[in-house]
């Protein structure tokens, strides 16, 4: 437990207001989108970036952990007070889009700015910001910089690290830096937005960022492709890919998720196929997409693909959108727990990756349907078991550490999106050897060498 004192100073620092330690609000920052619950002890909500500084500048100086947090909605525990201290919340009072510049095609934003409501708002004076992660109703903007967060159109657009130009952070001690400029060209000095993004909150406090935007393509189309096998449905996807047309998105559904999307919402899904392919391809020309699709559509065919649907509206859009939309709800009809990971290769491993996954569910008797952004050989692997049986459990574990392993063999990475938080960190020996772990951790000690931030997370500790 904080001693009082400490909690006394906080109020002084943002507010009676700012400051809660009641057991509803320390349950409400307990969790994420993994279930684990730690509860913390006391919840910060920061006016702005000197109370930022002010509370980091205290913590260090007394030992008190800090934990920043989004909108909590991260799968490895990211943004978990694993040992106790303070959650920095910025969903209250730094959530405001300070600037959208036309002339230079910028956003400045604060931390708890939602993802979507920055959509909206630069999509509304014709403008485009394509990350687009699975939570973008939800998540904020200094969440998905501290996850380097994904989404669907990142085969054709990229993910965040992609569009931050700048970032305003606070130091463990208090100290405010800037990190990158608003030019599009900057090579002075060492590249340190770039270690900071995908940091996991785990250097610094991000307070402000600098976001590239680009115009927005007038129109978007979609279509899906039927698949008899997932081998040829990913033979397709990096064909496509080196065929001279990029997709905005290439998600995929094999079998196993097809059957429960079509069992759980009755949408009249082709239950035989072995996978489908649902793309997107956009412009600002109606005879430019339409060759896209064409040229989509050859590839597809030439690998398989019997039969090929473009919407022709936006309803049918979304009809075709709507199983990769509600894949992972539906997955609950092989189990009641789901160890879901977001494994990543090179696009033209996807077919071998995948009948590894495969051999790996026939070997423990499990189901591993899969899903995902195929487009850019990112995989959500979901091994299904029944979470009230303890022997199912250990076997899902098992399953898990050998898709990791499949996954490391093929040149691929343990996250393409989800980040490493607590979940993943028992695995990072797996992935990276003593020399680059003990980078790491230098890293992390010339920013935090008393480790006040967001510790034992990303199996730096």
């Amino acid at each position: 437990m904080i001693d009082p004192k400490h909690l006394q100073h906080f109020a002084a620092v943002v507010g009676d207001d700012n400051i809660y330690s009641d057991k509803a609000h320390l349950l409400a920052y307990s969790y994420d989108a993994t279930r684990e619950r730690f509860e913390p002890d006391a919840v910060l909500f920061p006016r702005h970036e000197q109370d930022v500084s002010d509370i980091l500048r205290y913590c260090n100086e007394h030992g008190i952990v800090i934990v920043p947090r989004g909108a909590g909605s991260g799968f490895t525990g990211g943004a978990l007070p694993s040992h106790g201290g303070i959650v920095l919340a910025f969903e209250k009072h730094m959530n405001k889009i300070l600037e959208i510049d036309m002339q230079n095609m910028v956003a400045v934003v604060q931390p708890g700015v939602i993802n979507m409501d920055l959509q909206r708002a630069v999509e509304a004076v014709g403008l485009f910001y394509p990350p687009d992660p699975a939570s973008q109703d939800y998540s904020t903007i200094g969440g998905n910089v501290s996850e380097n967060a994904g989404g669907m159109r990142a085969a054709k657009y990229g993910i965040t690290k992609d569009y931050v130009m700048a970032i305003r952070a606070v130091l463990p001690n208090g100290d405010v830096v800037k990190a990158g400029k608003r030019t599009i060209k900057d090579v002075a000095g060492y590249n340190i937005a770039g270690i900071l993004i995908a940091s996991e909150g785990t250097l610094a406090v991000t307070t402000e960022v600098t976001l590239k935007l680009i115009a927005k393509p007038k129109m978007t189309k979609t279509a899906m492709g039927v698949f008899p096998s997932v081998t040829e449905a990913m033979e397709a996807v990096y064909k496509t890919m080196a065929s001279g047309v990029t997709p905005v998105a290439m998600e995929f559904l094999d079998n196993l998720t097809i059957r429960a999307v079509e069992q759980t919402f009755n949408k009249g899904l082709p239950v035989d196929a072995g996978a489908i392919l649902v793309t997107d391809v956009d412009g600002n020309l109606e005879p430019d997409l339409d060759f896209q699709l064409a040229q989509i559509e050859k590839v597809f065919r030439e690998n398989g693909c019997s039969d090929f649907v473009i919407a022709k509206d936006k309803a049918e859009a979304a009809d075709l959108w709507f199983a990769r939309r509600n894949a992972s709800q539906s997955l609950a009809v092989y189990g009641s727990k789901k160890l879901n990971e977001d494994v990543t290769v090179p696009r033209s491993a996807l077919p071998g990756l995948l009948e590894k996954f495969y051999a790996i569910a026939d070997k423990y008797n499990i189901n591993i349907p899969c899903f995902g952004h195929t487009g850019d050989g990112n995989v959500h692997t979901n091994v299904m078991v029944d979470g009230k049986d303890p022997e199912q459990v250990k076997i899902a574990y098992k399953a898990i550490e050998e898709v990791f392993q499949a996954t490391i063999d093929m040149g691929g990475t343990l996250s393409g999106e989800h980040g490493i938080g607590l979940a993943k960190a028992p695995y990072m020996g797996m992935a990276f050897t003593d020399e680059e772990m003990n980078l790491f951790k230098a890293i992390k000690k010339a920013f935090d060498p008393n480790n006040i931030l967001n510790p034992n997370k990303m199996g730096l500790d």
